[in-house]
């Protein structure tokens, strides 16, 4: 079926839809992972996002049951160069399309991914619409100006949890095997975490429950008080999608949080921690998004490559240095890649170590969390349990 992909600065491109037939809005962005599309797919920091691949083949291994961050894909929208329908992967269930189709998700081939790419890049992320129903230029170019722009949207809203849950599931996969849980836990029993959920992937509740966390998963309106009287030996900020500055109910539970136990913030959560600091964020032009981005350890000055996905940063300029040092830089642009307290036992990155792209590079910072935790001491130089790989 023809579909129409509109943006705000009057570009339509037509193609062919392979997923569900419609209308869709959303801020257009590209990702440039060669493979994981259902992991990008299913991402809750994708929400309010029609996510274009740079690679040019998609759908070509399938869908399955186990490559999934959340229980349903999350983007507005779908652009792809060519899809395969055609998948080979044994363990593969079914083809992307059909499996976006029953999700109700709508996806485009046939649009020029390396030209819209190179306009992102060059104009920054724009508004745009997805439709099969209204082919008409001229309507589709007023009502992608009308929809809401990324600033100043709360997206936690949609994809937090309704209520708290525990999660019991440890990776067991090869790599994971390496963190026995055995050898972390206080007095035999497994650490108490609590999880603010601002749109979490799967795969961080499993490697978190890897390194012996008894998680419990709670909304992002969870109040700071209820938290505490659930006694955690510590606190993880998860990742999620929109403008971190939205999200004032969690910079003020998180400020009443900090200095109470070991926090440890990932992606929207490492900008929500900056914000409760006293520190800005600011929207990137286009954002990070991809498996292959080189980050600089600046406390021994390793390299590690990362996983990505926000179009939001932290102003580092904005932090006070007296309390907070910056300890990772992105090389690409030098953006803020992650920091922590000089003198109480918090700390966050922006990118994802649970993604494991490197594949080993980043998942010392959930050891460093475990660390903290076994001695709930200050992040200063020279203390016990604090890994610095």
């Amino acid at each position: 079926m023809r579909t129409k992909l509109t943006l705000e600065n009057g570009t339509v491109l037509t193609g062919e839809s392979f997923g569900a037939e419609g209308e869709t809005a959303g801020e257009v962005v590209f990702n440039t992972s060669m493979s994981g599309y259902q992991e990008i797919l299913t991402d809750p920091s994708y929400c309010g996002q029609i996510v274009t691949m740079t690679y040019p083949l998609i759908g070509n291994y399938g869908v399955n049951a186990e490559d999934i961050e959340s229980a349903s894909p999350q983007v507005a929208g779908f652009v792809v160069k060519e899809y395969s329908d055609f998948y080979s992967n044994f363990r593969a269930k079914e083809s992307l399309g059909s499996w976006l189709k029953r999700s109700g998700i709508m996806a485009v081939q046939g649009i020029d991914t390396r030209m819209l790419t190179k306009m992102i890049r060059t104009v920054g992320a724009m508004r745009g619409i997805l439709s099969t129903s209204d082919l008409d230029d001229k309507h589709l170019i007023e009502k992608v100006r009308q929809a809401p722009r990324m600033e100043g949207l709360d997206l936690t809203k949609r994809v937090t949890c309704k209520e708290l849950y525990s999660w019991d599931d440890v990776d067991r996969t090869p790599f994971a095997l390496l963190s026995d849980t055995s050898a972390h836990r206080r007095n035999g029993k497994r650490f108490n975490v609590i999880v603010f959920d601002y749109g979490v992937k799967r795969n961080i509740l499993r490697r978190l429950a890897s390194y012996g966390c008894q998680l419990t998963v709670v909304p992002s309106h969870h109040s700071a008080e209820d938290v505490l009287r659930m006694n955690p030996d510590g606190i993880f900020l998860s990742n999620g999608p929109g403008d971190p500055d939205a999200v004032k109910y969690a910079i003020q539970s998180i400020k009443k949080l900090i200095g109470s136990v070991p926090i440890f913030g990932i992606c929207l959560g490492h900008q929500l921690l900056a914000l409760a600091l006293g520190g800005k964020t600011f929207k990137l032009k286009f954002g990070h998004r991809g498996a292959n981005h080189p980050v600089m350890n600046l406390l021994n000055k390793s390299i590690e490559i990362t996983s990505q996905n926000h179009g939001f940063a932290v102003d580092p300029a904005s932090l006070d240095p007296s309390k907070v040092e910056i300890t990772h830089v992105n090389l690409n642009d030098g953006t803020n890649e992650g920091f922590r307290h000089r003198h109480l036992p918090v700390y966050s990155v922006q990118y994802h170590p649970e993604a494991s792209p490197g594949p080993h590079d980043s998942d010392y910072l959930f050891r460093q969390f475990v660390g903290m935790m076994e001695t709930h001491a200050p992040l200063a130089e020279g203390v016990p349990g604090l890994v610095r790989l």
